[in-house]
């Protein structure tokens, strides 16, 4: 990020952007189907937006799959959301390996399977020396218990020592966080790297976020100047 004070002309293009991917189970369910079928549906829209962001030049795309406060959604479709993960993470992760994929987990490991914890662990360390751009995941994850765990951690006197002690302290801030499904709430989401993130807000659902709805949010982005506390 710029240091205070010191703007971006208009016309940058994003290249560190995160999403809040917001809508499956309305999706789901106004077509009468099971909510975990929009997750489904959710997912895939991830897989394919990862690639149109490659396209379009970003380097680090960030995705909020499962938050800290989603554990109070019914049994049933917290299980099927970690049966998902797990069987998507196995079946994807040497195919977006082959595409340059990083992959990175960001959330707390306690209360996940083990074996789906393990399975975390092994997409990051297959995909850890690739470089074309880096899939953040935010799963299990919420912006408060980020900063109170890295709370626990610090001991320094500076923003930068705070930083090292976040879950991924190499992640950028995002330029950008686009919300989906009409809602225009963070929601937990990124609360110390969004301090100076331009937000869109859009309404379509996550599983009709086309590329582009992408390319849009992305124009809109680059008509803005960002200050950062400027004039």
């Amino acid at each position: 990020m710029p240091p205070a004070g010191e703007a971006v002309a208009a016309g940058g293009g994003a290249r560190y952007v995160a999403i809040i991917t917001d809508g499956n189970g309305r999706w789901a369910r106004a077509r009468g189907l099971p909510v975990n079928d929009g997750h489904s549906a959710g997912a895939d829209t991830v897989k394919a937006r990862l690639r149109d962001a490659v396209e379009l030049g970003i380097e680090e795309l960030t995705v909020y799959s499962f938050s800290t406060e989603n554990w109070s959604r019914p049994p049933e479709e917290v299980q099927g959301l970690m049966d998902m993960f797990s069987a998507r993470i196995a079946r994807e992760t040497p195919e977006l390996h082959e595409e340059g994929v990083r992959m990175r987990f960001i959330g707390r490991r306690e209360r996940i399977d083990a074996r789906l914890t393990e399975q975390m662990r092994w997409a990051e360390e297959l995909t850890g020396a690739n470089s074309r751009i880096t899939l953040f995941v935010a799963f299990n994850y919420g912006g408060r218990a980020e900063i109170v765990d890295a709370a626990r951690r610090f001991d320094g006197d500076s923003e930068e020592e705070f930083r090292a002690c976040l879950y991924a302290p190499e992640m950028h801030d995002p330029d950008l966080i686009i919300r989906t499904s009409g809602e225009r709430r963070l929601s937990n989401y990124l609360l110390w790297q969004s301090a100076y993130s331009e937000l869109v807000f859009r309404e379509e659902l996550w599983p009709d976020f086309t590329r582009e709805a992408l390319e849009q949010s992305l124009a809109e982005y680059a008509e803005r100047r960002r200050r950062f506390g400027g004039r």
